[in-house]
């Protein structure tokens, strides 16, 4: 489900506001990042991570790798923070329409 400016904007303006829940520590990408982060979005929909380590591609990938493995959607990447997004089965969060 690729989101539309309008929403990654509404989503933007709401995690604004959040802190870092799941950090990516020297390890990088473990399995244990991975599962943290599926649970996570299932109780918030939506995450801010930190990575405190690698240069901008390597956390570029680090992300789409993340997003591809919780099924999420990637809202906004600023620095070595990533704001992600998946709905849960009952949303909280009301997305505008187009």
């Amino acid at each position: 489900m690729p989101l539309t400016s309008k929403q990654r904007r509404f989503l933007r303006s709401r995690a604004h506001s959040l802190h870092p829940i799941i950090q990516v520590g020297e390890s990088g990408l473990t399995e244990a990042v991975v599962q943290a982060t599926d649970e996570a979005l299932g109780h918030h929909e939506l995450l801010k991570i930190r990575f405190q380590q690698g240069d901008k591609g390597e956390r570029r990938a680090m992300v789409a790798e993340l997003c591809q493995a919780v099924r999420a959607e990637l809202v906004q990447e600023i620095g070595r923070m990533a704001v992600i997004y998946r709905p849960a089965e009952e949303p909280v969060l009301q997305l505008p329409a187009d």
